[in-house]
C-alpha cells in the first residue's frame, strides 16, 4: 500500500453516466441492512430471478403493496 495516492484526476459520480444514473435512482431511497431467514431469501431471489428483477425490487414492490404506498 502506498502512503499517499493521487487523485487528482478522478471524476464525481455525477460525471460518470452509469453512476449519475444509479445516483438518480436512488434519490429517494434509504439504504438498510435486513436479516432474512435463509428460506425467505431463496424464495425471494428465485421469483425475483424468474422475473427478470433483482430481489431488492421485489422487497419492494411487495411493501409498498402490503402498506399501499403509491
Amino acid at each position: 500500500m502506498r502512503d499517499e495516492y493521487d487523485f487528482s484526476e478522478v471524476k464525481r459520480a455525477k460525471d460518470v453516466p452509469h453512476l449519475a444514473k444509479l445516483q438518480a435512482e436512488a434519490k429517494d431511497k434509504i439504504m438498510i441492512t435486513l436479516m432474512l431467514d435463509n428460506e425467505v431469501f431463496d424464495k425471494l431471489h428465485s421469483r425475483a430471478e424468474a422475473e427478470g428483477i433483482e430481489y431488492q425490487t421485489l422487497i419492494n414492490r411487495m411493501l409498498r403493496e402490503e402498506f399501499a404506498v403509491h
